[in-house]
């Protein structure tokens, strides 16, 4: 026979994270936790623009050097200096930023994925910035330099150059930009393959039309129309679509493994 003092067992609130590893936070604690991660990033973006604020001009240099030693661009408005140096610090300051802005989006989306998709985040994250940097790098010392070169000269026996920093800095950064997107391309076909969208012998079936594709894109991101930039942009595209075959060759080898393993 029960007692009638007995009293009513209480089940004890997990704390947030506990209930977060197991899946059970209310959704007002996910919508608490990103409101607090998004306010550290910003915080986190704020400090890097401050530090970025004061590297702003060596920036610019390094980004002017492909111009040649004796290249020196122009301030053609009152304002346009000053627009391209707090552009610059604002976009370097997101780059200082962006690992911790980084961490904090992973921190707040792996709980609710399974293990393999964590291990492939992982793994994803520094291949793509490897992939980006080699772009960024590419661009700068090999692609940007010749094309420079010529646009910056052409015409001197007819026409006084004067090149604007905001025009120069425009056409720089869309270059980079353009080929760190391009150098993802066999991160893109790998995953592409591993969803089974593509396959190795489809890719290489499409060779020939490849190549006239990268010289479309090269005359696109090239602001010059001399064959010799055009093969400069273009042959890093016809590389990496060839990496491209080979990755997609090893996903789909390890996909049959797997299934045979079962």
């Amino acid at each position: 026979m029960s007692s009638k003092n007995e009293t009513p067992e209480v089940e004890e609130e997990e704390p947030p994270e506990e209930a977060k590893a197991k899946g059970k936070m209310p959704i007002g604690g996910h919508f608490n936790e990103l409101r607090q991660r998004f306010t550290r990033g910003i915080i986190a973006l704020v400090m890097g623009v401050m530090v970025a604020f004061f590297f702003a001009t060596p920036i610019i240099g390094f980004l002017t050097a492909p111009g040649g030693p004796d290249f020196k661009p122009a301030q053609l408005g009152v304002m346009e200096y000053a627009s391209v140096f707090f552009n610059v610090s604002l976009w370097a300051g997101f780059i200082i930023a962006s690992p911790y802005i980084l961490y904090q989006l992973i921190a707040f989306i792996t709980p609710a994925l399974n293990r393999n998709e964590k291990k492939f985040i992982f793994i994803a994250i520094p291949a793509v910035t490897v992939m980006f940097l080699a772009g960024l790098a590419f661009a700068y010392y090999v692609a940007l330099p010749p094309a420079l070169n010529i646009l910056l000269h052409w015409g001197d026996d007819v026409v006084l150059t004067v090149v604007g920093i905001k025009d120069y800095m425009n056409v720089v950064t869309r270059i980079l930009i353009a080929l760190g997107l391009i150098f993802e391309t066999p991160f893109i076909i790998m995953v592409l393959a591993r969803l089974g969208v593509v396959s190795p012998q489809w890719l290489a079936s499409k060779r020939k039309i490849w190549v006239v594709i990268a010289f479309v894109i090269a005359a696109l991101i090239t602001p010059t129309f001399d064959p010799v930039n055009q093969t400069i942009m273009a042959g890093p595209l016809i590389v990496l679509y060839e990496i491209s075959i080979w990755l997609s060759k090893l996903v789909y080898r390890k996909k049959r493994e797997v299934s045979e393993s079962k």
